[in-house]
């Protein structure tokens, strides 16, 4: 069993900690990083899906790979991304609550400017809840929202790729 998850156990945590390391500079330079380390996700999770599930299939399975297998692989690697970036963006919103601060007065600001279309588009009772959402919104929401978008395309990258590099015995 161990063969098939080490390089998912590598790369899964690999891919973690460069989206933990991502949100942790990124916060220096933007008041809300959240976005930015979202998008970095969607970088960094595809390659390293790739890239786990590439190296079980020529280093630990003779250069042949199921569908199943890499499924395997896929899931362990992006399960792992989202709950390292998940966990240590708690712990660091938990160090510092200044920044949690900051990404929900930016995510204030950003509701307040688009006011007038976000009510012509979906009504003020959205607006609202909205608004109201923002303002019980905890560390813990911005985290596991982090991990649950790293998650959910992983699948769907993950799905792709294990289509792409399938090769059985014949």
């Amino acid at each position: 069993m161990s063969k098939y998850f080490k390089t998912a156990y590598q790369f899964g945590s690999l891919g973690g900690i460069l989206s933990l390391f991502a949100f942790f500079i990124l916060s220096f330079f933007y008041v809300d990083p959240t976005n930015l380390t979202l998008l970095f996700g969607y970088v960094i999770t595809p390659i390293a899906i790739f890239l786990a599930i590439k190296f079980f299939k020529e280093y630990s399975n003779g250069g042949y790979l199921s569908f199943a297998e890499g499924m395997s692989v896929g899931f362990v690697t992006y399960v792992l991304i989202g709950l390292v970036s998940a966990i240590g963006i708690w712990i660091i919103l938990t160090i510092s609550p200044s920044l949690f601060e900051q990404i929900k007065l930016s995510k204030f600001d950003v509701l307040e400017k688009g006011k007038e279309t976000i009510i012509s588009q979906v009504g003020e009772n959205s607006f609202d809840a909205t608004l109201v959402s923002i303002k019980e919104m905890s560390k813990l929401d911005v985290s596991i929202n982090d991990g649950l978008w790293k998650i959910i395309p992983g699948l769907f990258f993950t799905i792709i790729i294990s289509i792409i590099l399938r090769k059985n015995p014949n």
